[in-house]
């Protein structure tokens, strides 16, 4: 049975926002047929709900999503609005903008930062550290990470029609590691889902623990999501599983 539905985030709001406008019901391919969580879009024989991991931060996220991004069951923003409290979340269209998103835009409290590969952007704009500037007050501005979340030739479109973001650096990743999502496979193994480039994006905020639980609790919804798809049970013993219960106790004992 799935467990009491946890408090609705950005990226919720926006799914709820987004099925209102919808003329026809919206149909995930390849996912498992029949009822939703409504608070973690899975099976509630495999609910993650009693899980969610949320935590306060430095660094905020700011989510662009592509107008059925919401909708879907893999979209991985979900995720990153699950674990880190500071999300924003906006739906993406060319000819308007919604105001609410500039005025976060301009908020002197952050520092933003447009996430895209720094070989499809002018070499002026593109940085590999984050450096928060300075309020006028004299604090420090927090990092505010925009990502763009698409499919990359929509990613594409929007960091070219978005003039709103070109007054902000780019924040282009150099990660190490090859991305494991394994729900919407991209032709290229350099391109990371949205999870993945917060967690990267966080750790160079200076959020090691956020990113770690980000990390983590991605793992185990991959998991939750690709056996429930194959009708099969989540493996407690699995690699995914283990090390959800190893950062849990970990941040329990914090």
């Amino acid at each position: 049975m799935a467990e009491e539905m946890p408090t609705p985030h950005a990226v919720s709001r926006l799914r709820t926002a987004r099925l209102a406008r919808s003329t026809k019901p919206f149909m995930a391919r390849g996912g498992p047929r029949g009822e939703r969580c409504a608070g973690c879009r899975l099976r509630p024989s495999h609910c993650l709900c009693a899980l969610r991991p949320t935590q306060a931060t430095q660094a905020g996220v700011c989510l662009l999503l592509a107008d059925a991004e919401a909708l879907k069951p893999s979209n991985t923003g979900w995720l990153v609005a699950d674990v880190v409290a500071d999300t924003y979340a906006f739906a993406w269209a060319r000819t308007e903008v919604h105001p609410d998103l500039l005025a976060l835009l301009a908020d002197p409290q952050w520092q933003p930062y447009v996430v895209f590969p720094g070989e499809y952007v002018a070499g002026g704009r593109v940085v590999q550290t984050v450096t928060p500037g300075t309020q006028a007050n004299g604090l420090a501005k927090r990092p505010l990470f925009v990502l763009l979340d698409a499919t990359w030739s929509e990613a594409r479109k929007m960091f070219r029609k978005s003039p709103y973001l070109d007054r902000f650096p780019v924040l282009s990743l150099q990660p190490e590691q090859m991305s494991r999502y394994q729900l919407r496979r991209s032709t290229r193994s350099d391109h990371f889902c949205t999870a993945e480039v917060a967690a990267l994006c966080l750790e160079l905020g200076g959020d090691s623990r956020a990113a770690q639980t980000l990390e983590a609790y991605f793992d185990l919804f991959s998991h939750h999501y690709l056996q429930a798809k194959h009708q099969l049970p989540p493996d407690q013993d699995g690699a995914a599983c283990q090390r959800w219960r190893a950062l849990s106790a970990s941040l329990a004992a914090d």
